[in-house]
C-alpha cells in the first residue's frame, strides 16, 4: 500500500509539471535563439511575470535575444523578440556592402553607419573603413 501511494504521488507531481525551454548555454544580446541552444525541461512552477516561450513558436519563427540570457535559465516571451533583419545594403558601383545598423549620413564619397553597439563607422566609396570615436 505504501509503494502504491508513493507511485501515485510521483505521478501526480509529474502531471502538474510545466514544459519550459531552458538555455543549454549562454545566449548573447541580439543573437538568434536556436533550438540547438535550448532544451525542454519540466518544472513545477515559473515566476508569475514569466510566460514561457513555446517550442512551436520557436519552430515557426526566428527569435533574437533582447538581453544576455544566462545558462540554464527559463526562456520567457519577454526575453526574445521576432527576428527582423536590420541590415543596411549600399552599392558603390561594383562594390556592394551589407552592414548591420542604420544610416546616419550619406553622400557621394562615403556613408556613416551607426552600429547596434553604438559605434559609428565611415565607409568610403573605394572601400576604406574609418572608425569615428566621440568622447563625451
Amino acid at each position: 500500500m505504501l509503494r502504491l501511494s508513493f507511485l501515485l504521488i510521483f505521478m501526480f507531481i509529474n502531471a502538474n509539471a510545466i514544459d519550459v525551454l531552458v538555455a543549454k548555454k549562454a545566449i548573447h544580446y541580439k543573437s538568434i535563439v536556436d533550438t540547438r541552444d535550448l532544451m525542454l525541461r519540466k518544472v513545477d512552477s515559473v515566476e508569475k511575470y514569466c510566460k514561457p516561450l513555446k517550442l512551436a513558436d520557436l519552430n515557426n519563427k526566428k527569435y533574437e535575444a533582447l538581453h544576455y540570457i544566462r545558462k540554464s535559465s527559463v526562456i520567457c516571451t519577454k526575453d526574445v523578440k521576432p527576428y527582423k533583419k536590420e541590415a543596411v545594403v549600399f552599392k558603390f558601383g561594383a562594390l556592394e556592402i551589407e552592414k548591420r545598423g542604420e544610416i546616419i549620413f550619406q553622400n557621394d564619397e562615403y556613408i556613416r553607419i551607426k552600429r547596434s553597439d553604438g559605434k559609428i563607422e565611415k565607409i568610403y566609396k573605394d572601400g576604406r573603413v574609418e572608425w569615428i570615436c566621440f568622447h563625451f
